[in-house]
């Protein structure tokens, strides 16, 4: 597959009213949505598709009470580009996994202390 730099490519605008912006963040909203499993299969996630795209929501949640349109301008312009470098391919799979904090699926695994990972084996 054939990275196109500009395929993904936005250009920068204000919004013109608060309808406008609402319906460039919905916009954005469902790229993303819809891009999970490509992401999934691209990144190698190794969490299902619906865990990636609760994750997504809660990215969007975090800036809901934005209340000024030039803040939401910025915001959108930053969704831009991070949606262009995830969906070119230009990040590394500790780029996308750095959003799943929360769901760790390593600490399970390391031992509590020195002694316990010892005697497991572990270096």
């Amino acid at each position: 597959m054939a990275v196109t730099p500009t395929q993904f490519a936005r250009t920068t605008r204000t919004s013109a009213n608060w309808s406008d912006a609402k319906r460039r963040v919905l916009a954005a909203y469902r790229e993303w949505i819809r891009a999970a499993p490509e992401i999934q299969t691209m990144y190698s996630v190794p969490f299902p598709v619906a865990t990636i795209r609760t994750r997504m929501r809660q990215e969007f949640e975090r800036h809901r009470f934005v209340n000024k349109l030039p803040v939401v301008d910025v915001l959108l312009m930053q969704n831009n580009a991070e949606y262009q470098e995830t969906m070119n391919f230009w990040k590394q799979t500790t780029h996308v996994m750095s959003y799943f904090k929360t769901e760790n699926f390593r600490a399970s695994k390391l031992p509590s202390d020195f002694m316990s990972g010892f005697l497991e084996g572990r270096n």
